[in-house]
């Protein structure tokens, strides 16, 4: 210390200064970046063409190009640059190895190479993954249900750098607690891409089965490359490995009785556990009791276990050095968010937020059948955006709008001038309609009241004529700009469940009832232009695939669907040329616990912490590697 100046004492201290207020060490601890590797995929688009597709990461230098391989014999005259995909003319029924190899300075690299073998029975425009399914089971009131492919998460189980699949199965008596009735076992399956399957977790009979129980959180916790799964569990769980949780034989479910109106089939007692499971064998490495329990039921607001029994989750960078799992109970009436951090060993309390805690019994109430996870703040860790409120990243109340609670959420950023996030929400209490506001502040820029029930809504940019987003609810009141103004009419045909990126320009695309469809904002109508056809959505009226997103090949986004017997998986590869070339969503955080999320109660599409749309075009900005012309 002697040897240093004043001067220099100064440039450090105003540099530790600058750290601080800009929050940069926040920011440094609260980076992600899975290890992905190319996400190379090859599909069969017609009997004389093969695309071939992959990642581009933002690692790769702004000039990389990249050749493909077929079986080892190069299949591209030139390297291929202007985007990540590649027609090769393959007439071969023969099964395929497709490489992708970097190419820089008009050298070819030794590594970095991604590889996909078609098989020789490939079907056109997706891959097909083989499904074990559960055999029918029959209930104690003699009633038996069948089994059908339902929400779906992706993360690299095993550490190679590739996705899996994990995939809840959802029997026909699946029902939340305002129904009586037993239902059947919910089962969690891991699977590879290429079809091969992992493990099966059975979460027993003290596990109801439906939309509103079983958040499956799937993520690399502990920083080592491999994802874990957790899961709220109970007595009789049984892990990848055949191991039980608790006690095997319990049985928590109010019994039948033949000809009394009874609520059968609940789980209203008997303990509850949150479960880590090991993702490359499904093992269960550590369970600890549910946080909260459920008490005394009618505190949550009912006597029969219905607003109790409705659970959320998320993963989210909450300060430590790796992400968080934040499990939630409740959002009619009181509502619980507690955060966990695991080590690889002990699942270990973050914070716990409580409605029934005197400092935040205002936001009691104002969560929605889904939830956000993002940056709103700036500070460079992650709020839950939990329907009406935010809950900031340390585990206190961020804001609450009190506008109460609500079936669908959006949030992104809005157009290119926009300062930070904002958040798309409808509302059911016959009253507020649907909002719009700061995201991080909860100030309401717009809003359009009504006097039902508003229970859809919906957010992307698919008319490249008005500035920004556009934003749309299920009370059919028109299309509207950022600035709440109607800039034309919703067709009927404008769906307002989940959407795509597909075609290969910057709009978006609307994706609902085995169908993805197209907005035409000159002839101010909606047409299909591509139908999942032998397939079927999931959730009734919700209508989503098992999951849609940027999991495999170039930026557009796959949706995997069920087949309509569930006997295989589809994962949809768009057909369509781009002549963009973006780094994967999957790097942006925002965008990729979108995708982590969106298995939550009632499924909302992926977005991303930026604004993506046809305002691009002309900004003269370099977005996501992409260079756009003034």
């Amino acid at each position: 210390m002697k040897n240093i100046s004043f001067r220099h004492l100064l440039v450090i201290v105003m540099l530790i200064s600058l750290c601080l207020s800009t929050n940069v060490f926040g920011k440094e601890a609260a980076k992600t970046y899975e290890t992905l590797d190319r996400g190379v995929v090859a599909v069969r688009i017609n009997p004389d063409t093969v695309l071939v597709s992959w990642r581009y990461l933002s690692s790769d230098v702004s000039r990389i190009a990249f050749n493909v391989y077929r079986d080892g014999c190069k299949v591209n005259s030139e390297p291929v640059q202007i985007s990540t995909q590649f027609y090769d003319r393959n007439t071969s029924k023969k099964a395929t190895v497709y490489e992708v190899r970097p190419v820089v300075r008009k050298k070819e690299l030794t590594n970095g190479y991604g590889s996909y073998c078609l098989p020789s029975n490939a079907p056109s425009g997706y891959i097909n993954i083989p499904l074990l399914k559960p055999e029918a089971q029959m209930c104690p009131d003699g009633r038996i249900c069948n089994y059908s492919a339902n929400d779906a998460s992706v993360a690299d189980l095993d550490g190679d750098g590739r996705l899996e699949i994990i995939l809840k199965w959802d029997p026909s008596n699946s029902k939340d607690n305002s129904h009586n009735g037993y239902t059947g076992t919910a089962f969690l399956d891991a699977y590879k891409i290429d079809g091969t399957f992992m493990w099966r977790i059975n979460l027993g009979r003290n596990i109801r089965a439906g939309a509103h129980y079983t958040q499956f959180m799937v993520y690399d916790l502990n920083g080592d490359g491999k994802a874990e799964i957790v899961a709220k569990t109970s007595d009789g769980t049984i892990d990848g490995c055949g191991q039980f949780v608790g006690d095997s034989l319990a049985d928590h479910r109010m019994k039948y009785q033949k000809n009394k109106n009874n609520r059968y089939g609940y789980i209203a007692y008997g303990p509850e556990y949150l479960t880590v499971f090991n993702g490359q064998t499904g093992a269960a490495m550590s369970t600890v009791d549910y946080i909260p329990s459920r008490g005394i039921m009618r505190h949550w607001g009912d006597n029969y276990g219905n607003r109790s029994e409705r659970y959320l989750a998320a993963v989210a960078y909450l300060g430590g050095k790796h992400p968080s799992v934040v499990m939630c109970r409740g959002y009619y009436t009181r509502s619980v968010l507690a955060a966990y951090d695991w080590d690889g060993d002990v699942l270990k309390p973050r914070w716990v937020f409580d409605t029934d805690s005197l400092e935040w019994r205002s936001y009691a109430g104002q969560g929605n059948h889904n939830l956000r996870v993002a940056d709103v703040d700036n500070d460079g860790f992650d709020e839950i955006i939990y329907g009406s409120c935010a809950i900031d990243h340390d585990g206190k109340g961020l804001y609450n709008t009190g506008l109460g609670h609500g079936d669908a959420i959006h949030l992104t950023s809005f157009s290119l001038d926009s300062k930070g996030l904002q958040v798309w929400d409808c509302h059911e209490n016959r009253r507020d309609g649907s909002t719009f506001r700061d995201a991080a502040t909860g100030e309401i820029i717009f809003q359009i009241p009504s006097n039902i029930d508003v229970g859809r809504c919906m957010a992307s940019d698919i008319d490249p004529v008005n500035v920004g987003l556009e934003m749309w609810s299920s009370d059919s009141r028109g299309i509207r700009n950022i600035k709440g103004e109607t800039i034309a009419e919703r067709p009927k045909a404008l769906p307002v469940n989940m959407a795509v990126w597909w075609d290969g320009d910057l709009l978006r695309e609307m994706l609902d009832k085995e169908c993805i469809s197209k907005y035409d904002w000159l002839k101010k109508e909606c047409n299909i232009i591509t139908r999942f056809e032998g397939c079927s959505f999931n959730n009734g009226t919700k209508s989503n695939p098992c999951l849609q997103g940027d999991i495999l090949g170039d930026w557009r986004e796959e949706v995997i669907v069920r087949t309509e017997d569930s006997s295989s998986l589809r994962i949809y590869i768009s057909p369509h040329p781009t002549k963009y070339r973006f780094h994967t969503f999957l790097e942006d955080r925002t965008y990729r616990f979108s995708i982590t999320t969106q298995n939550v109660a009632y499924n909302q599409p992926t977005q991303p912490g930026f604004y993506f749309g046809a305002d691009l075009e002309g900004s003269g900005i370099t977005f996501r590697g992409y260079k756009f012309k003034k």
